[in-house]
Parts: C-alpha cells; sequence; structure tokens
C-alpha cells in the first residue's frame, strides 16, 4: 500500500494523469521534440521523478542505478559496490565535504557516507525525493552528516570552490548541456580536487540512422526522463571544455562478467530482485491497476507502469546490442593552477 499512498509523489492525485500525458507529449513516441524537451528539462524531469519515485524505491531499493557484477554478486550487493568504488576514485576521508549532483532520495548518498565518513549533500531539483531522503537520513541516522538543497544542477547555489569532491550517479544526463552543467561541477569544486561520474551514453556503435537504433533510443529517453542521450566522446569532450584534466575514463559495462541489464531482462528469473523479473513486474502491472480501479490508486498510474515498461525493454536491447550503456565512468581533475605555477 506504501507504493500505491505515494505515487505521484507531490502531484495532487486528481492531477496526475494530466501529469503523465503532458510528461508524455515531450517525447518522440507522442510527436515530441528534442529541443523543446532540453528547453523545458525542468518541469520534464520533476514530472518524471514525481511518477516514478514510488515505482523506483518498490522495484529497485534506495539506489536508483546500474552496477557491473561478479558471478554470484546479487543486484544489491553489486549496486553497493558500484558506490564504494566511486568513493575510492574519489579518496574520501573522515571531514571530506561532498556533493552528490543529482542524488535521487539519496541511497547513495548514505551509503558512500557511512563508507567513507565524509560529510555530503545531495542535490536535487524534485521536492518530493528531498523529503523522502529526509525522511531515510534520519531513519539510518546519517542526518548530522548529510543533508540535502534543493535546486538546478544548471545553477548551484553554492560558492565557488566549496566541496573537497563531487560525483554524480546516473544523473546528469537529465541535463540539457553536459559543458553547462560540467562547467558548474567545476566552479564548486576545490582546485586540485576531482569528479567522479557514471553517465547514461549511446556508445560508438550507435548508429543515428538506424531506424531500430532510433526506436531504442526513444524509448529509453520517454522511460527515464532524458533530454537527449549523449555519445560517450561527447562527455569527455565537454569535461575538457569546462576546464578539467581527465585522469581516466572507461565503459564499465565492457567488462561485467553478468550483464548489467540483466535483472530487466525478462528471461531471466532471481529471487533477490524478484520484483524485477517478468514475473514481478506482471505481479506490480496488476496491482497497480486494481488499485487504480477502485481509486486507491491516483487515475494515470497505470500509464507511468506502461512507459517504464518500455524502458525497461530499451534499455535490455540497448545493452544486448551493445549501443547504450549506464556506466559511462570518468575521473576528472580540477587543475591546481598554483601548484602548477610553482
Amino acid at each position: 500500500m506504501d507504493l500505491a499512498s505515494n505515487l505521484g509523489g507531490n502531484i495532487h492525485k486528481q492531477q496526475v494523469l494530466s501529469a503523465v500525458q503532458q510528461y508524455e507529449k515531450y517525447h518522440v513516441c507522442y510527436g515530441g521534440q528534442e529541443e523543446e524537451r532540453k528547453a523545458n528539462y525542468t518541469d520534464m524531469v520533476n514530472k518524471y521523478y514525481d511518477l516514478v519515485t514510488s515505482f523506483y524505491e518498490f522495484g529497485w531499493g534506495e539506489s536508483f542505478h546500474f552496477a557491473p557484477r561478479w558471478k554470484g554478486e546479487d543486484l544489491r550487493e553489486s549496486i553497493k559496490r558500484h558506490e564504494h568504488f566511486l568513493a575510492l576514485q574519489l579518496g574520501l576521508k573522515p571531514g571530506h565535504k561532498v556533493l552528490d549532483v543529482g542524488c535521487g532520495i539519496g541511497g547513495p548518498l548514505r551509503e558512500i557516507s557511512r563508507f567513507s565518513f565524509s560529510s555530503i549533500t545531495g542535490l536535487n531539483n524534485n521536492e518530493y525525493q528531498i523529503t523522502r531522503g529526509k525522511q531515510l537520513n534520519r531513519i539510518t541516522g546519517v542526518d548530522k552528516t548529510c543533508n540535502f538543497v534543493k535546486a538546478d544542477f544548471m545553477k548551484m547555489p553554492f560558492p565557488d570552490n566549496s566541496f573537497d569532491a563531487v560525483y554524480a550517479i546516473e544523473a546528469t544526463c537529465h541535463a540539457p548541456d553536459a559543458y553547462g552543467c560540467y562547467k558548474e561541477i567545476y566552479r564548486v569544486l576545490k582546485p586540485g580536487q576531482c569528479f567522479a561520474a557514471y553517465e547514461w551514453c549511446m556508445t560508438d556503435s550507435f548508429d543515428p540512422s538506424n531506424e531500430e537504433h532510433g526506436k531504442i533510443k526513444a524509448e529509453i529517453e520517454i522511460g527515464d526522463g532524458l533530454p537527449d542521450i549523449r555519445l560517450t566522446t561527447k562527455c569527455v569532450e565537454a569535461l575538457k571544455q569546462a576546464g578539467f584534466e581527465v585522469i581516466w575514463e572507461k565503459d564499465l559495462a565492457v567488462d561485467s562478467p553478468v550483464p548489467w541489464y540483466l535483472p530487466l531482462d525478462t528471461s531471466h528469473f532471481s529471487l533477490t530482485s524478484f520484483r524485477l523479473t517478468a514475473v514481478g513486474r506482471f505481479f506490480t502491472k496488476n496491482m497497480v491497476k486494481g488499485l487504480e480501479y477502485v481509486g486507491v490508486a491516483p487515475k494515470g498510474s497505470l500509464r507511468v507502469q506502461d512507459f517504464l515498461e518500455k524502458a525497461a525493454e530499451g534499455l535490455v536491447e540497448g545493452g544486448k546490442k551493445e549501443i547504450f550503456t549506464p556506466m559511462y565512468f570518468f575521473l576528472a581533475r580540477k587543475p591546481n593552477y598554483r601548484q602548477e605555477l610553482l
């Protein structure tokens, strides 16, 4: 019943169907244009996360991201290891002041804070997710060292050189302009310190003239609130343009012993991630349908489930064809010009 009561986030229950229809119109499947999505990214992304957050938390847990997996490792274990890897790459230490850009409800923030004993600020522009994140911070006891700030990551409300480290986990893909987003991150990061991220990208195997490739890309965009999906090479270009030195970068999906998309593959079954399996998703869909029919869940909830299903199909096909990755990793450094002059 928690799923039903929280569907729609901060959108009034009577307005959920209208919000779904407005959100859908931004996307290619409904005649939407990329430029319109970029121009209205704040509205589009906010509507998306109000509509889908309860589904994500119900099916995925508190950390809304993928991870490379070892054989014998379950999904939750791989997600934690993926977060720890990021903390280790950044060299996080007790006392460090860290920024999580696009933090969701704070699953990674809490895990990384407990792992590294650092203080983390989660930046998010969605009020519902921040409210939920604060509740979970209090429950887990990190509310004294971790906090949330509501703001747009294209216009951050922080002074220059504020943070010892910055990271983003499958979040800056929502930015309408990678350079603009990375430039803001560069501004708030202290000189000599690092920014690390996992980005959603199309790979070099993506062919924009291939109709099937285009369909897969469009399914991922509508199902995941994206104005566009940029190529991996465009991320590196934008980082360098923003002033960063790229220390290293790699698509971590390439060497994953277990495919990252396996939890969403309908041919796969797992008891540990049952809600993500074909059977679990069938159960969830029919539960939402029933709850919407009797008026417990707001009208439009089933439409949200439908475009999330479409996203799952696109993600699996994009992964199998190796034209899409949710884990293009990079570690970039803001130069310490004073040291270099010396």
